[in-house]
């Protein structure tokens, strides 16, 4: 199973990367980790023959900004989008007309579906959780192909991210704080909350990505790797195109 980072930033794109979107291609399916701007890169990975599906964690800009890139694809088989309990209608508003071509002018057969919280069969093993985060946001536990991933994007230390991440072969969380930042009223995870989820979690690999626009520079995002090399051996900070073997 590979994993590939299409874009790694959180809010907005900079020359340290697109905004966030994360490719799974697993035997049998291609899954999508919401869909920032990095999601325009897939087709340098993918043959575009395998059913696809794409996951969004919230409605936040910088996790669907890229959905206006789908027209450009001819996925041979079905694209199937799933989005949380409730937010359908506003997903059809974004990909729509006159901002955008909607799904049902897509090139290719898709569909999207609404998730509530809990586990899912999809036919591969989904589970949903709420982060915390001030809009709503799922963090998802995919099982298949005898793994685990666990992706945990936007959201404040919580016991629903280590339940997420529990065993998990692969923990991937954002790090939109610097090491030592706390941001109460804008939950999100500096690199000590990501490597304490994933020491409760006991997830056995630990990537970081949707890196604040603050990480200025790919410099910066290396040097979390050696300045954390200690509490977390083999700590990954994501950069665009990185792939990873699982």
């Amino acid at each position: 199973m590979k994993v590939t980072f299409l874009g790694t930033n959180g809010w907005f794109d900079t020359p340290a990367g697109n905004t966030v979107s994360v490719l799974i291609e697993s035997e049998e399916y291609d899954i999508i980790l919401d869909a920032g701007n990095g999601i325009a890169k897939v087709d340098r990975y993918i043959g575009q023959d395998k059913p696809v599906y794409l996951f969004l964690s919230h409605m936040h800009i910088d996790h669907i900004a890229g959905l206006h890139t789908l027209c450009k694809y001819r996925f041979r088989q079905e694209l199937k989008v799933f989005t949380q309990e409730g937010t359908k209608s506003s997903l059809a508003t974004f990909v729509a007309e006159p901002y955008t071509v909607p799904f049902a002018m897509l090139p290719f057969k898709n569909s999207v579906h609404e998730l509530g919280e809990g586990t899912h069969h999809l036919p591969f093993t989904v589970t949903c959780l709420p982060l915390v985060h001030p809009v709503p946001c799922f963090g998802y536990r995919l099982e298949l192909d005898g793994k685990i991933i666990a992706y945990c994007t936007d959201t404040g230390p919580c016991d629903n991210a280590v339940t997420l991440a529990r065993g998990a072969d692969l923990l991937i969380t954002e790090c939109g704080l610097k090491p030592g930042v706390t941001s109460p009223d804008w939950p999100h995870l500096n690199p000590e909350m990501a490597i304490s989820i994933a020491r409760q979690a006991h997830a056995r690999r630990l990537a970081l990505t949707h890196f604040g626009a603050e990480y200025r520079t790919l410099e910066e995002r290396k040097a979390l790797s050696v300045q954390f090399a200690r509490e977390w051996p083999g700590l990954v900070a994501a950069m665009d195109d990185m792939t990873i073997e699982v």
